[in-house]
Parts: structure tokens; C-alpha cells; sequence
């Protein structure tokens, strides 16, 4: 598969919207928003849930305790269904097989070619269940099914076929050495990986972790998170059904300060990789470091610059950034959440992207044409919402949007400020939701300085014609990656990962490999060799 826009697909539709005209409660006039029946009832999923026990040892079991949580629709707040919650004891369980399942069973010890093969049937069988799984993306997070079918779901697939397709082709080295030895390195999985997946990409993360993990030969236990738990409980008993070995994938619903801190501490656990806020990312750290050390991949927070340079197509980058900042609602860890403008196009682009967010369509996810579904949850709502009213406060001008959307559910009109001075809240924090901030420079200097300011570093955006500017920016930015006149380019073969306070390690690709592997070195005599 061609690299992927993560947004490309998801079309504008204003023929079936209404326009909302009104003042806001700041005293101000807020021109109308596209909406498509934020306040209207909900659409019906037809799908049953039969997934909600933990996944242990190949089998679906409750929880130890007993006890269940409440997983919600977005939309408006009611139970989907109510998921075994899952801690410590659970962990316990659950990494108990996947140790037996490494140490005594075949998936490490089956050639790589049959692992392969299994990795590759449970493609096909997500490929084949694509709308149910979307359906369960889209109910669980309120992304857009749209979004989740077209554009996730394959995205999921192709990874598992493409690390299917690493699976037999990792070895290592024959090293030449001075003296009479020969010298070899094998690539060996660590054993137990321990996964922590967020919320806002539920199975894309599942794919970039459990991917190159199963390729490796690792056994794996994974926390979904408490917010979306049903996706990744589906497809892995899909994966079951594909052939996979009991004990080789198991699946823990639970919270972070339990299920979560087991598992990052867990003596037996070989390997962590999580994905999520920085600050849960170095509480991760420190519990792997004080347990048995184990090494640790952090996929963390951004906010990522999107530079506007002054010979930028302007109408094209109003889209681009756009996009760059309100795709899944904004919770993305690498949207373009800086949108850094020159000053002489300053002006004409915040009218842009004010008229752009207001033409937005806002709705049921589940609704062909809709572009912004509500946020994950009201903590997620909340938090939203008090940072657009520290921008206010702190002196930005509030172009579009600021307030909830309808009276039901989590939805949050599209939001732009512009005049953002750097010392500011929103230009300095991750917001994770639908808010533009717009700022200023004057040089390419200036704009290099704002943009690595940040303690952040998970990605850029650059916008220029000029291909010595593109250069300059590229090896300037203090970020993971750089997209150029473009992005949320995502493939497979591409690495993703951050620097600073975004995190350590890399995923995706051959590089993502290295995460689940080490290294052994094995020497031996050579006695009367022929050559050395």
C-alpha cells in the first residue's frame, strides 16, 4: 500500500447541514458552524458485543475480582457495555501465559515462515470484518466511521502484512574479527512484551505494537485502554481464530494505576512499549526501571509546529493546516497544533482558517460527510474546554468556535485563535482537541527558534515552495519527523517517534524491529582456518 493521508478520505458535506448563527458567552459575534445532527439522536449500531471478558491463555475469562467497568458512546455519555476489569491478579494471569507460551510452547520455535502465514490469514480475516471492526472503533472512540473504514482499518492490515512479511527475513551477522574466531550475532526476541495502547488510534497502535512483536517471536500481553477496549478485544480473537497459539496474544481491560502499573512492573515482563501522555510515559519508565529494568519504547505527546512560509500557497496551506489540527478531533499526538504563519500572510490566512473551521461538519460519526465527531469522554471535554478559556483569558483572540456543541454528548465546535504569544497555555501545552492556535513570525530564524522552543518533539509540518527553505527547516527541527508540504503521511515502512519529551524508541518499519529484538554475539575457535 501507497503511504496513507490519514484525512484524505474524509470529504466535506454541507448539503445536509444546518447553520447555527449566535453570540458566544464570551461577547462576542460566532458565525455559523456546519453541524450534521449533533444534537439529534444518535444512530443505532447494529452489532452485537460479545467481546467484554479479559483474553487469557486463548480463553475469554472474567476478571478475578469480578468486577466490570463501563465503556461509553461518546455521542452522549450512556454504557455501550460493561468490560471486565482487570488488575493486578489478571496481569499475573496473563503474563504467566505468555511465559509458559514462550518458554514451552511453539510460537518462538515454529519456523518464521508458519508465524508468517498465521499473521497474515489474521489479515485477511480483519480485511473481511472490516465494518464490524470500524463500527466498534467508531462506537467506542467517536472517530468517524468513515475514517475508521476507509482509511484506519487498512492501514491495520497492511501492517500486520507487513511485518508478516519481516517475520522470516530478521538475522544477524557474521562479524570478521582479528585473530583466529569465528564471530556471529543472533537476533533473539526478548521473551514477555508488555503493550500499553492509548485511545485515540485503539488498534492502528495495537497494529504498531503487536505487529513487530509477534514477528520477532515475542509472546504478548496487551492493555487496551479503559476508554476503548472493544476494538482490540474483537480483532484478537479474530487473530485466534486465524491460528495463533493460546498464551501468544493476551488482552487485559483495566486502568492505569492498576492493570497498567502491574504490567510496567511485572519481573517477568521482558520488554514495555507504551503510547500516551508524557507524563504517564515517565511513570511507565520509572516503574520498568525500578523492577527488573526492562527496556522501555515511549511513544508520548507533542505539539507539533506547522510552519507557514511566505511563499506558501496559501489557500492550499489553510487546508493542509486545517487538517494538520482538527483530524480526529484533534486527538492526535502529532497534530499541528503551533500553526506558525508568516507575517505577511498572516492576516489573510486567519480569515481562512476561520472560514474553514466554520464550514466544518460536525456530527454523529456514524453519518456519511461527517468530519468531527465528539471527543472521547467528558475528562477529555472538560479539559478542552478550560484550556479554550485560559486562551481567552490570557489574551488571544477567539476567531471561531470556544463552546460545546448541542446539549448531548462530547462534541466541541471547531476553535481558532489567532494573536498566540508563545508564554501562553494553549501554545505551550498539549490540548488534544479541535483548537487552532495561530501565531506569527518574521524570519526563517524566528520561525526555527518558536518551533523548537517546545519540550516537545514528535513532528513538523513545513509549507514552502522553496526547496532550499524545505532543507534548511528539515535539518533545523528539533523533531522525529518532518513532513514537507504535506501531512500525517503514514506507511508502514516509515518510522515514527519523537524526540525530547515525546519519547524514546522508534516504531514502524525495519526500525520498530529493533524494538522487540537483542543482541547475542557468539564466538568460537577457529582451529588451522583456511582464511580468516
Amino acid at each position: 500500500m501507497a503511504a496513507r493521508r490519514l484525512s484524505s478520505l474524509i470529504s466535506l458535506s454541507s448539503s445536509s447541514a444546518t447553520s447555527l448563527g449566535r453570540f458566544s458567552r464570551w461577547g462576542r459575534r460566532i458565525s455559523s458552524f456546519s453541524t450534521s445532527a449533533a444534537i439529534d439522536e444518535p444512530i443505532n449500531p447494529s452489532i452485537q458485543i460479545d467481546q467484554t471478558q479479559l483474553l487469557i491463555n486463548g480463553q475469554f475469562v472474567d476478571a478475578a475480582s469480578g468486577k466490570t467497568f463501563p465503556t461509553r458512546d461518546p455521542r452522549t455519555g450512556d454504557v455501550i457495555a460493561r468490560v471486565a476489569e482487570g488488575d493486578a491478579e489478571d496481569i499475573n494471569r496473563a503474563v504467566a501465559a505468555a511465559r509458559k507460551a514462550f518458554d514451552e510452547g511453539p510460537w518462538p520455535r515454529m519456523t518464521a515462515y508458519e508465524r508468517s502465514r498465521i499473521m497474515l490469514r489474521f489479515a485477511d480475516l480483519l480485511e473481511k470484518h472490516t465494518e464490524e471492526v470500524a463500527t466498534l472503533e467508531t462506537w467506542d472512540n467517536g472517530k468517524p466511521y468513515e475514517q475508521a473504514a476507509k482509511i484506519e482499518i487498512p492501514m491495520v492490515v497492511r501492517m500486520f502484512r507487513y511485518y508478516a512479511g519481516w517475520a522470516d527475513k530478521i538475522h544477524g551477522l557474521t562479524v570478521p574479527a582479528d585473530g583466529q574466531h569465528h564471530v556471529q550475532t543472533l537476533h533473539e526476541p526478548y521473551g514477555v512484551a508488555g503493550l500499553i495502547i492509548p485511545w485515540n488510534f485503539p488498534l492502528l497502535l495495537y497494529s504498531w505494537k503487536v505487529g513487530p512483536a509477534l514477528a520477532c517471536g515475542n509472546t504478548v500481553v496487551l492493555k487496551t485502554a479503559e476508554q476503548t477496549p472493544l476494538s482490540a478485544l474483537y480483532v484478537s480473537k479474530l487473530f485466534h481464530e486465524a491460528g495463533l497459539p493460546p498464551g501468544v496474544l493476551n488482552v487485559v481491560s483495566g486502568f492505569g494505576p492498576t492493570a497498567g502499573a502491574a504490567l510496567s512492573s511485572h519481573m517477568d515482563v521482558n520488554k514495555l512499549s507504551f503510547t500516551g501522555s508524557t507524563a504517564t510515559g515517565k511513570v511507565v519508565l520509572r516503574l520498568a526501571a525500578n523492577s527488573n529494568l526492562k527496556p522501555v519504547t515511549l511513544e508520548l505527546g507533542g505539539k507539533s509546529p506547522f510552519i507557514v512560509c511566505k511563499d506558501a500557497d496559501i489557500d492550499k496551506a489553510v487546508e493542509l493546516a486545517h487538517s494538520a489540527l482538527f483530524f480526529n478531533q484533534g486527538q492526535c499526538c502529532c497534530a499541528g497544533s503551533r500553526t506558525l504563519v508568516h507575517e505577511s500572510l498572516y492576516d489573510e490566512f486567519v480569515e481562512k482558517a476561520k472560514a474553514r473551521a466554520l464550514k466544518r461538519v460536525v456530527g454523529d460519526p456514524f453519518k456519511t460527510g461527517i468530519e468531527q465527531g465528539p471527543q472521547i469522554d467528558n475528562e477529555q471535554f472538560q479539559k478542552i474546554l478550560k484550556y479554550i478559556r485560559s486562551g481567552i483569558e490570557s489574551g488571544a483572540t477567539l476567531e471561531s468556535g470556544g463552546e460545546q456543541l448541542g446539549s448531548k454528548g462530547y462534541y466541541i465546535q471547531p476553535t481558532v485563535f489567532s494573536n498566540v504569544k508563545d508564554d501562553m497555555l494553549i501554545a505551550k501545552d498539549e490540548i488534544f482537541g479541535p483548537v487552532q492556535c495561530i501565531s506569527k513570525f518574521k524570519d526563517l530564524n524566528e520561525a526555527i527558534q518558536k518551533a523548537n522552543a517546545s519540550s516537545y518533539g514528535l513532528a513538523a509540518g513545513v509549507f514552502t515552495q522553496n526547496l532550499e527553505t524545505a532543507n534548511t527547516l528539515t535539518r533545523a527541527l528539533r523533531v522525529g519527523t518532518v513532513w514537507i508540504n504535506c501531512y500525517d503521511i503514514f506507511d508502514a515502512a516509515v518510522p515514527f517517534g519523537g524526540f525530547k519529551l515525546s519519547g524514546q524508541g522508534r516504531e514502524k518499519g525495519i526500525y520498530g524491529l529493533s524494538s522487540y529484538l537483542q543482541i547475542k554475539a557468539v564466538v568460537t575457535p577457529l582451529k588451522n582456518p583456511a582464511w580468516l
